[in-house]
This record gives C-alpha cells, sequence and structure tokens, in this order.
C-alpha cells in the first residue's frame, strides 16, 4: 500500500552491477544488493524473530533502548515511533511489525506510518494477533488493527484462517507462512515409568486471555470422572509466583485443593529450558484461552510430540490440527475425553522417534520460511525503489 512513497534511493550502475544509495544522510556508504537487508523488527529480542530470520541475507537492528526500563525490555518498543524512523532512516531498509501495537493510540501509529511513508521505507505487517491476548476490552486494539492492516505494504500471518478472516475483515490479502521451530536444542522425554496420565495446565501470570479460573474447575472435574472411570490421572498446573490478580490466584488454589489429583504449583518465571524440559514430561497439554488467534505453545508441544486440548478459539486448532482436541471449559467431560484419547499415544518416554523425525521436518520448513521472509523484504524493497 505505501507504492506511493517519495524515493528514498536512486540506482546506480557500477562495473554491471546495480548499486543504491540509501539517502541523503548515507551518500558517502554505497550498499549493493548483495549487504543484508537492514530490518526494524518489532520487536527485535524475540524467538520468533530469531526463528525467522535468515542471517545471510537479513540484519535485524537491535531493540533501541526503552527510557526508564530495564536493559532487556522492549516494550513499549521505541523504534515504532515517527521520531525514531525518521531519525533512523539511514539505519534500516525495512519496518517490520509483529508485536507491540498496544503501546500507541491509534494516532501514534499512524503518525509512525506517516513517518516510514515519508523516508521511502516499506512496512510489513505479520498478523499473529486478531485478537490481543494482553487485553481485555478488545476494541482499542480494533482500532489499531484498523490503521495498520490497511496501510502496511506486505501482509503476513500464520493460518489460511486467519488469512481468510483478514480478507473478510479488510478486503487485503496477506501470505500465510507456517509459525516455525522455536526449539534449539535435544530436550530428554522422560518418566516412563510413571502409572498415571500427566495432563499439564500452564495458567502463567493469569493475563486476561487465560480463563484461568474455569480451567482449574474443568481439571477437577475431569479428575473425578477419570478416577471414577479408573483412569488413573495428575494435573500439574503451573501458575507464576507474581500474577496479575493474586485474588483469582488464591481462588485457584482453593478450587485445586477439592481432589488430590491436581496439584497448583507456583514457581518463579521459567526460562524457555525449564518450560520445554516441564512440557517433554507431560502426555497432555491444555490450553485454556479465553481468547486469542494463534500460539507459540502449539508449536512447541508439536515439537515435543506432546498433545493439545484447548479451547476453540480464533485459528490456534489449525496450527497443528491432528494433534489438538477442542474442549469446552465448563464441560469437565470435553476434557476427560481429551485425556482418556492420550491412552493410543506414546508417553514421554516413548516419544524420542517422533521427535527426531519432526526436529528434522521443522528444521526444513524454519529454512523455508526463513527464505521467503527474505524474498518478502527484498520485494518490498524492489517496489520502492521502482
Amino acid at each position: 500500500m505505501f507504492s506511493s512513497f517519495p524515493l528514498a534511493s536512486q540506482r546506480l550502475q557500477h562495473r554491471g552491477t546495480r548499486i543504491r544509495a540509501l539517502s541523503h544522510a548515507q551518500e558517502n556508504r554505497i550498499r549493493t544488493e548483495l549487504d543484508p537487508i537492514r530490518v526494524a523488527s518489532i520487536p527485535a529480542a524475540h524467538p520468533y524473530v530469531r526463528a525467522i530470520t535468515d542471517p545471510r541475507r537479513v540484519h535485524v537492528l537491535p531493540d533501541p533502548p526503552v527510557p526508564g526500563a530495564p536493559a532487556d525490555q522492549w516494550w513499549p518498543p521505541v523504534a515504532l515511533t515517527a521520531e525514531w524512523l525518521v531519525a533512523h532512516e539511514a539505519d534500516y531498509d525495512v519496518l517490520h511489525v509483529h508485536f507491540g501495537l498496544e503501546s500507541f493510540s491509534p494516532d501514534e501509529l499512524q503518525g509512525a506510518l506517516d513517518a516510514a511513508r515519508r523516508v521511502g521505507r516499506p512496512v510489513v505487517y505479520t498478523v499473529h494477533d486478531l485478537e490481543n491476548p494482553q487485553l481485555v476490552d478488545q476494541q482499542p486494539y480494533r482500532a489499531l488493527l484498523d490503521v495498520i492492516v490497511p496501510a502496511a505494504d506486505r501482509l503476513l500471518t500464520l493460518t489460511e484462517g486467519a488469512s481468510a478472516e483478514i480478507r473478510q475483515r479488510w478486503g487485503r490479502e496477506s501470505q500465510v507462512l507456517a509459525h516455525p521451530t522455536l526449539l534449539e536444542r535435544v530436550v530428554a522425554t522422560g518418566r516412563g515409568d510413571a502409572e498415571a496420565i500427566r495432563v499439564g495446565i500452564h495458567l502463567r501470570d493469569l493475563r486476561p486471555n487465560i480463563a484461568a479460573e474455569h480451567a482449574i474447575h474443568a481439571a477437577v472435574g475431569a479428575a473425578a470422572l477419570l478416577v471414577e472411570a479408573g483412569i488413573p490421572v495428575q494435573f500439574d498446573v503451573l501458575m507464576n509466583e507474581r500474577v496479575r490478580d493474586e485474588e483469582a490466584a488464591a481462588r485457584v488454589l482453593a478450587t485445586a485443593e477439592r481432589h488430590p489429583a491436581v496439584r497448583v504449583r507456583r514457581t518463579p518465571h521459567l526460562t524457555d529450558a525449564e518450560i520445554e524440559e516441564w512440557l517433554g514430561g507431560i502426555d497432555l497439554f491444555v490450553l485454556p484461552y479465553h481468547h486469542g488467534t494463534h500460539s507459540g505453545w502449539v508449536e512447541l508441544c508439536y515439537d515435543l510430540g506432546v498433545r493439545v486440548a484447548g479451547t476453540d478459539v480464533g485459528h490456534i486448532g489449525a496450527q497443528h490440527p491432528d494433534d489438538f482436541t477442542a474442549i469446552d471449559l465448563d464441560d469437565a467431560q470435553t476434557l476427560a475425553d481429551a485425556v482418556q484419547l492420550t491412552a493410543g499415544t506414546p508417553r514421554p518416554s516413548e516419544r524420542a522417534g517422533v521427535v527426531e523425525e519432526r526436529r528434522n521436518a521443522r528444521a526444513a520448513e524454519r529454512e523455508a520460511v526463513r527464505a521467503a521472509h527474505a524474498d518478502v523484504y527484498a520485494a518490498v524493497c524492489a517496489e520502492v525503489r521502482a
């Protein structure tokens, strides 16, 4: 949509190699087309961004420091402000937005996109979230989508269902690129001697899109149904020590006490490695979303050979449909049925073959996704130059 950008670069010829001058501020630095495409990613320090980046063809600028915030905090994203985009026009070729829209008003976001337009930088937007998992009231977020979705040069998303929804809501086409694997290491599976089916639920910090109290009620109800049917089960429920609603956390703990097969453990914020180890030892992961669009948890579970039982929201079930069972948290029987479905699947200690097979396939998929992103960047840059 930014095809009307004023030219910020000019094409030159030098010994048969096409080169370009980026801006008046960089007249003395000539870049060839063999140089990596420089991307201002919002954010940069995110596992997904690392996963989609081909370091041979793309260079992602680091997140600018956030005044008054810890060094590793990227939000609110400074690079998605009009001031930064203009002041650093010589430093980036493409603006790629993933997350962080909720940090701005629609006018502020529009101002940033207008600034990118003025300096001739194309905008790519990956529509991860059609509903924001950090918010209860979605109207402000929808207003932000109404700004950026029509304006971006390219739209990307993760599933065909999300692409169809984008087409229906805004009349725009989006390229579907699979969510690549985020798993960087071999994770040991275990607990092969455990008789009980082990079901994991992570309530995290009780953010708005997690139906924590519904989930714990469903777990207690499903445990009762399963034990009565002679099926041993253990629900291992994790919840952060620091949560957004301590009263809700207390109610979760009280509800869990109603059945001995449901245990809630409060933990510090877990590292990626700790989460992977935990998931590697369970039979079924429950994703109790109140609302949402896509989920990185589903991707990680697929990599580890762990089935997912989740609420039917957004397009999460379409990410890996063969490994996903839809449940209703208001009907404990649906969760009990999902647990029983795991009876015919490999236990954690038996999943090594599945995990290895998927690791190889997912590594190849990630390379394809990286190449596709680099191609998108090259294409939008060429369109602006033309």
